[in-house]
């Protein structure tokens, strides 16, 4: 949830910090901080508010200098948005600064500890407790401050990421690692310490993600040095060649990175089935698939759990499976699905998605899952997060970096690569004939294109966006296919406009949710001319007839909803199982010109982070 950034080497560490936490400020912005050590003290600022605050605060009121210094944007869990409960935290002796991200479960009975021993605190803040507790640590077992971290973190439950120095050892800073994301930048007799690669690229390209339970030393002039936490085996670096590059995580021209993610789709999809469509030939190739296809084939059922916006991906993936490739498929909450005991086996495949790799109630259900022995496929973006190294194979979407915190080219480039993975176990199943495979891949080929067709549509719904800006409710309906888009188009107007809105299947408006059309109400509906088409089309007359203001998604030339809707948006004709790739387009430009219109920070909504790493 929060940003942490670090650095200690030859340059100054300031300008690093503070570029790194303006690029992690998608993970949290509700206060910030920086520590710098100069040579001979700490300073320290930090305040309620953004980045761009924090700059204007430390510019002001601190001195800069300094080779060694750690950063930090904040999500708030424990202790509401202010000064004071922003990160860094000094210990009671002013010695150890610490950022963390995560949650110290425990907080509270060590806290209580800690008071009777003296210790005071000033935040409502489970770090400034940690903190401390390592601070006690070093005095009572008289060690240095690797191993005190060591020992205090034997000592808490809980999920971190945590960034440690202390003024009396000013050449290192101890770093740590569960359940939140931690990467080391590693250059020129210098390191680079991020919750994920963007601060650093443009330093250096080789990076060191630690594994849950490690904690590493940064040292100046030494080589990283990694233990496990629990039993102080040594473990040995895994320096990765990083993908990504600095023009991805810029905004290129754009106003926000939401519109640049959104006009990137059509590179995004071709990227993610690059390499692997090869419609010519009439072959799809993905390793992760090919090494295990038994286990998919041999499989009684899929299990699919996600969070979001990849819990929608994974509502079009069931249609397709089931649809394809014909084996029975279940969506799970992957929050929900921790906590019920559910009923798995070895028969079972475990589909895991999530845009970050890192999200907290997916990995718990990863390993509840391996617990059951279902086999587990991970499909994330971001090559080296957990989930990629938790899984025993999977399939990365390649979309590229996606800062906006509304996912767009995540949604579609899951989509893509689970209609991947269908259509191969379909034809290897024998439940496509061979016209019909050929058929799909060749659409699906064209889909990028589609895709720029559907952009097209923006200056209009940049006018309707205008008309609507100022409702209170809306409601989306779709069947099928998209009925799993109208929850992700309703979710994407809630996220960044602060609109009420719902998702329904189109037949289930007359369960309930019919009582709230009025002239005030608008709903969007999916109108493609595949699938239930007549049947969307009496849900639209019934709208109508209660004078509802209609939104209507159609296939290219369509006539009849036309002359029922108030506004209609068209999208390419394709096939049915690959409309909620072009359905979807119109949707997020919806909602991005309507938070635009109202004021909202588009790529960073209120009380909203990109990754959710702690429950």
């Amino acid at each position: 949830m929060c940003g942490i950034v670090g650095y200690i080497g030859h340059r100054d560490a300031y300008p690093i910090i503070i570029k790194g936490l303006q690029r992690l400020e998608y993970r949290g912005y509700d206060s910030a901080g920086v520590a710098l050590y100069d040579g001979t003290d700490i300073n320290l600022a930090k305040t309620k508010g953004k980045v761009e605050e924090l700059k204007g605060k430390a510019e002001s009121s601190i001195s800069l200098n300094g080779n060694l210094g750690i950063g930090h944007t904040r999500w708030a869990t424990h202790g509401v948005p202010n000064d004071v409960n922003s990160h860094p935290h000094y210990s009671n002796s002013g010695n150890l600064v610490i950022i963390h991200n995560g949650i110290i479960e425990n907080y509270e009975s060590i806290k209580k500890e800690l008071i009777k021993r003296g210790y005071s605190f000033s935040s409502d803040t489970d770090t400034e407790v940690l903190v401390n507790l390592i601070e006690e640590v070093q005095k009572t077992e008289d060690v240095k401050l690797g191993k005190a971290v060591q020992i205090a973190l034997n000592q808490v439950v809980g999920a971190y990421a945590i960034a440690v120095f202390d003024r009396k050892k000013p050449d290192e800073i101890v770093v740590a690692k569960l359940g939140s994301p931690l990467a080391i930048g590693v250059g020129d007799d210098e390191f680079f310490i991020a919750s994920d690669a963007s601060p650093f690229i443009e330093f250096t390209n080789n990076a060191v993600y630690l594994e849950d339970e490690e904690m590493a030393i940064v040292r100046l002039g030494k080589e990283i040095k990694l233990r496990k936490i629990k039993d102080d085996a040594i473990a040995y670096p895994n320096i990765m060649e990083l993908q990504m590059n600095l023009e991805e995580i810029e905004k290129g021209g754009y106003d926000h990175f939401m519109l640049k993610e959104i006009y990137e789709q059509p590179r995004a999809i071709l990227d993610t089935y690059r390499g692997r469509l090869l419609a010519d030939k009439g072959i799809i190739k993905m390793a992760g698939i090919d090494q295990h296809l038994e286990k998919f084939t041999n499989a009684n059922r899929i299990v699919i759990v996600a969070c979001g916006t990849s819990w929608h991906a994974g509502l079009v993936a069931e249609y397709i499976f089931e649809n394809l490739a014909r084996i029975p498929v279940e969506v799970e909450y992957a929050s929900e699905f921790r906590y019920r005991n559910p009923v798995i086996t070895d028969k079972d495949v475990l589909i895991a998605i999530s845009q970050s790799g890192e999200t907290a109630d997916t990995l718990a259900a990863i390993k509840l899952a391996k617990e059951k022995g279902a086999f587990v496929f991970g499909v994330c973006n971001v090559v080296g997060s957990s989930i990629a190294r938790e899984t025993h194979a999977g399939a990365y979407t390649h979309a590229g970096p996606e800062i906006g915190v509304a996912s767009t080219k995540a949604f579609t480039t899951q989509i893509t690569v689970l209609t991947l993975i269908a259509l191969k176990l379909a034809k290897e199943k024998g439940k496509l004939s061979k016209t019909e495979f050929h058929e799909y891949l060749s659409e699906l080929e064209n889909i990028p294109g589609k895709v720029e067709k559907a952009l097209e549509s923006n200056p209009l719904i940049e006018i309707i966006a205008d008309v609507y800006k100022d409702s209170t409710n809306c409601l989306y309906l779709g069947r099928g296919y998209n009925f799993p888009v109208a929850l992700e188009g309703a979710l994407k107007l809630k996220e960044i406009s602060y609109i009420h809105a719902e998702g329904y299947p189109a037949a289930e408006m007359k369960h309930g949710p019919i009582a709230l059309i009025d002239e005030q109400m608008p709903v969007i509906v999916i109108a493609t001319k595949k699938g239930h088409y007549e049947k969307v089309v009496s849900n639209i007359q019934e709208i109508k007839s209660r004078s509802g203001k209609i939104i209507a998604i159609v296939t290219e030339g369509d006539k009849q909803v036309k002359d029922l809707a108030d506004h209609v948006v068209e999208v390419p004709e394709t096939i049915e199982s690959l409309t909620p790739l072009l359905t979807t387009i119109p949707l997020q430009l919806l909602s991005y010109h309507i938070a635009v219109m109202r004021d909202c920070n588009v790529d960073q909504p209120r009380n909203l982070a990109k990754s959710v790493t702690v429950e």
